[in-house]
Order: structure tokens, then C-alpha cells, then sequence
């Protein structure tokens, strides 16, 4: 295992030096947070599809291959349509913006009354998100250096803290990047043929498993409804998928290079299903199905191919980490600790800004580590994430970009009636049940269409200011919302 070590190692310090490069261009609030704005397609393309496919997407989908063979593509399948759908009818407007979360739209939008609530509910999400992340560490380190889970999780995690805190957006887009190119060249160009080949090749492996593990559809239609619920709705409202479309240099770079991360995945989902399929033949009694993936790695990659490969499976745990991490950070501090002080916004290009969102990112990144250790269920913790993402804050949302007669007073019925329905719901039927989300986003609906309907309409100077801003053609950096004429 000594070359694979070596891989990894030099990996883990590349990383970090490309914190520190970073750390020297996050010079202002716009810098730190969204890389200035500058990105082009191919750096924006590869970034988006990293934080996108991260541990659930790699380790989960090759489990899910494992379990159900080709329609364990599903879960990954509607992460990519929902990067497709944010990217060819949202992304430009989305962009075009020029915001730092998706609390600040929906004040853009409302008024300027929806942004603690929200803030709360999407702080939430992305917390989680980082904490089901950060507990993969303890998978891959478990593989690579046989360390209890406490300690993985720290090493890890302290490594994602560590470069994020340093330079923000831009050592995150950095660091992206290149796990983006090793990801591509870990799973899809090493381990997919491989896998095949060492299970005998196609031929074989329909010979050695049931006809189901072949039907596209064998998950089962009410669980792929599910997933498109869950995870291409979740994609087209997540501050983590937003903040990286805030990164966009352009309308043209945030559409079509979204699309082509998009498309990206559709490939990453169906690699994942075939290479479980695949260890299905070669280890048919797996304790778990998320085994399948180390376990694959471990006994029958080459020496130097197999740290190859295990540092693709770290690098798409460590990108959706540090996306989640900045955008649970930048949540906290601009629209949950900002507000509740009372703290007007300061210039972007404020050092202090730097400095305050430095040090959030760090005590999230502490805070995140300290959960991850306490809790075990990934599964359970990101199905929570996203059913609080969805029912709370889907249909305002879209309801804002799509429904002129939404009000703030509907947008703030809709989080709170759908939030508390989905927490009530998994409390009765139990986190991993379909129903809690199905009856959040319905609940959330209703009570949004009609206490907007039976409110005053939102005051046209607000909405003169948001299609100015949707257009482009309002400066960066918002200060308060518009004064209603009636106020």
C-alpha cells in the first residue's frame, strides 16, 4: 500500500497549497464568496459537477448499483436532470442577480421580509449536507489507513476546513477542479472497465444475476418519483448549487456550462450503477451495500491505480463538503447573524467582510466535524436535509421566479406550513418515508397560493426593482429593498 499512500498524501498536500494560493486572491467579500464573479465555461463546468457528485453520488450510487444494478443509476440520474433544468431556465436570471444567497433573492423579490426565516431553514440544509459528507470520511480513511472513525472524520474534515477557511470560493474552485479531473479519471476511465472486466464483462454478469438487475425501471416508480422530489427540485433551490452559479462569468457560462455538468452526470450515474452491478458478481454477500465500493477498490485495483482511485472517491466527498461548508457559513453570517444584529452590508471590498466570513466558515467547519462524529445514519441525515430544503422552500422560490401575484406574506406561510408539515410527517411515519414530502410540497403549495391570493399584491416599485435586477441592469451589491409607495 506504500504507493497508494503516496498518492494520497500528495493529493491531500496539494489541497491544502491551493488553500493557501487562494488565500492571496479572496482579497474582498465578492473574491471570497463567489470567486469574483469571473468563471469561465470549463472551470465552471467541471466545479459544478464536482460539488454535485459528491460521496452520496459515488459511494451511495455504486451501493445503490450493488442493491438494484442498472436503476440504482436513478438517485444520480435526478441529481443531473435537476443541474440540467436549473441551467437552461434559471441560471441566467439566477445569475444575472448579482446576490450572495437565496435568502437575499427572496428579499429581492418579497421585499425584503422573507430572509431570517428562510435563512434558518437553508442553514439548516446545508449543515446537514456538510455533516452527511464529512461522515463519509470515515469510509475511505477506514480503507486507506485502517483509523477508527472519530479520527477519520477529523482528518478529513480538518483538511476541508482548513483550505476553505484560507481562500474561500476560489481555493474551493481550485481544489474542484482538480478533483473533478481525478474523479473523471478515478471512476470513469480506471475503475468502471476494470470492474467490468474483472466481473467477466456483460455477458457474465447477466448470466450471474436475476433479470431485474437489468430493467431500467427495477427500483421501482414510486422511488424515482421520490428521487425527482427530493433531489431535481433540491438542485434547482440548494444555496450550495446557487452560490456556484453565482460564480458564473457570464448568462452563457452559467447556462451551457451548467449543461454540460449536467449531461456529465447522467454518465457519472450510470458508471456508478454498472460498477455495483458488477461488484454484485464478484462479492454477492456484502454485509452492506455501500461496502461495495471500497470493497471493489481494495481487492482488485493494481497497486498506484487503487490510491488513484480512492483519492476520486475522496475528492467527491471533499468537494460537496467544502461547497456545503461555504454555503452553510455564508448563510449564517449574511443572512441569520447580519440580520439579527442589524448590521447594514458593508463594502464588498471591506477586509472586515473577509475576516467575518473566514471565521465563520471556520466555526461551521468545527461544528460540522462535532456532529459528524456524534451521528452515524447518513442517509437519515441527508433525507432530512432535503425534505427540509423542499417542502420549506421550493414553492417560494419558484413561486417567486414564476408567479407575479406571490406575496410575502405567502412566501412566509409556504416555508413555515411546509417546514413544520415535513418535520411533523417524518416524526409520525419516520425520516426515510415518501410521505412527509409529498404532503410538505402540498401544504407548502396551497397555503402559498392562497395567502397570496387573499393579501395585498407586493407593491409595484419592488417589483419594477426585480425585473430591473433579473435583467442585469441593476447594480451589484443590494442594499435595503425598494420603500413600498404606499409605505
Amino acid at each position: 500500500m506504500a504507493v497508494d499512500y503516496i498518492v494520497i498524501v500528495v493529493y491531500l498536500a496539494g489541497m491544502l497549497a491551493m488553500g493557501w494560493w487562494g488565500m492571496r486572491r479572496a482579497k474582498s467579500k465578492s473574491e471570497f464568496l463567489v470567486a469574483g464573479r469571473r468563471l469561465g465555461p470549463a472551470m465552471y463546468s467541471g466545479t459544478m459537477a464536482a460539488i454535485v457528485l459528491g460521496g452520496a453520488s459515488t459511494i451511495g450510487g455504486v451501493g445503490l448499483g450493488y442493491q438494484y444494478g442498472f436503476s440504482g443509476a436513478w438517485m444520480v440520474v435526478t441529481i443531473g436532470l435537476g443541474l440540467l433544468a436549473l441551467s437552461v431556465f434559471f441560471s441566467a436570471r439566477i445569475a444575472r442577480l448579482k446576490v450572495y444567497t437565496v435568502s437575499e433573492m427572496l428579499d429581492l423579490r418579497y421585499g425584503g421580509k422573507a430572509g431570517v426565516i428562510s435563512g434558518v431553514v437553508m442553514w439548516a440544509y446545508t449543515l446537514m449536507l456538510a455533516v452527511t459528507s464529512t461522515i463519509a470520511y470515515a469510509t475511505i480513511f477506514d480503507v486507506l489507513f485502517d483509523v477508527n472513525r472519530t479520527l477519520a472524520i477529523i482528518l478529513g474534515g480538518s483538511i476541508v476546513v482548513a483550505y476553505s477557511t484560507l481562500g474561500g470560493m476560489w481555493s474551493i474552485t481550485l481544489t474542484d477542479m482538480v478533483q473533478f479531473v481525478v474523479k473523471t479519471i478515478g471512476v470513469l476511465l480506471l475503475l468502471l472497465p476494470i470492474a467490468v472486466v474483472k466481473a467477466g464483462g456483460f455477458s457474465e454478469m447477466k448470466a450471474q444475476l436475476p433479470t431485474e438487475y437489468f430493467d431500467p425501471l427495477g427500483v421501482g416508480g414510486e422511488t424515482i418519483f421520490t428521487y425527482v422530489l427530493i433531489y431535481t427540485f433540491g438542485m434547482l433551490i440548494g444555496q450550495d448549487i446557487w452560490q456556484r452559479v453565482f460564480t458564473a462569468g457570464s448568462d452563457r457560462t452559467a447556462k451551457w456550462g451548467g449543461t454540460i455538468a449536467g449531461t456529465y452526470c447522467l454518465v457519472y450515474a450510470v458508471a456508478g450503477a454498472v460498477i455495483g452491478t458488477a461488484a454484485k458478481v464478484l462479492y454477492p454477500k456484502l454485509a452492506s451495500p455501500d461496502d461495495a465500493f471500497a470493497t471493489i477498490v481494495k481487492d482488485e485495483l493494481p497497486v498506484g491505480v487503487r490510491g488513484l482511485v480512492l483519492a476520486a472517491a475522496l475528492a467527491a466527498v471533499m468537494s460537496t463538503s467544502s461547497g456545503a461548508l461555504i454555503a452553510c457559513a455564508t448563510v449564517a453570517n449574511n443572512d441569520i447573524w447580519s440580520r439579527l444584529r442589524g448590521v447594514m452590508r458593508k463594502s464588498d471590498d471591506a477586509h472586515d467582510e473577509v475576516k467575518g466570513n473566514r471565521v465563520f466558515i471556520l466555526a461551521m467547519g468545527v461544528a460540522v466535524v462535532v456532529i459528524s462524529i456524534a451521528l452515524n445514519d447518513v442517509v437519515e441525515a441527508l433525507t432530512v436535509a432535503y425534505n427540509l430544503l423542499v417542502g420549506g422552500l421550493l414553492v417560494p422560490i419558484l413561486g417567486g421566479l414564476l408567479w407575479k401575484r406571490g406575496t410575502a406574506q405567502g412566501a412566509l406561510a409556504a416555508v413555515a406550513v411546509g417546514g413544520l408539515t415535513v418535520v411533523g410527517l417524518m416524526a409520525g411515519f419516520g425520516v426515510l418515508a415518501n410521505e412527509p414530502i409529498y404532503y410538505g410540497l402540498l401544504a407548502s403549495l396551497a397555503v402559498y397560493v392562497a395567502v397570496s391570493l387573499a393579501t395585498r399584491p407586493t407593491d409595484e416599485a419592488i417589483l419594477a426593482a426585480w425585473r430591473e435586477r433579473l435583467a442585469g441592469r441593476s447594480p451589484e451589491s443590494p442594499s435595503e429593498p425598494p420603500v413600498p409607495a404606499h409605505q
